[in-house]
């Protein structure tokens, strides 16, 4: 991990295409502008942990899983009996 100080208007390079500068410096809050070829994804690492936990919630359950859940909801519709 490279850890540095950098003063608006400055910039870190990884490799030969990819450019962070830093855009605006606030009291708690750091403005990066992020230069790639359109091949790379840049995406923050909070919205990369939303979309694994919305594809984790989309994928298909087994048969198993859904018949044990439908007897669930069947069990407490009719009073828990």
């Amino acid at each position: 991990m490279l850890v540095t100080f950098r003063r608006e208007g400055e910039s870190i390079l990884i490799g030969e295409e990819i450019e962070i500068s830093i855009l605006d410096i606030r009291r708690s809050k750091v403005k990066l502008g992020v230069k790639a070829p359109r091949q790379f994804a840049i995406t923050t690492k909070e919205m990369q942990l939303v979309k694994e936990q919305n594809l984790a919630a989309a994928r298909p359950r087994s048969d198993a899983v859904l018949h044990a859940l439908v007897a669930r909801l069947m069990q407490e519709k009719n009073g828990g009996a």
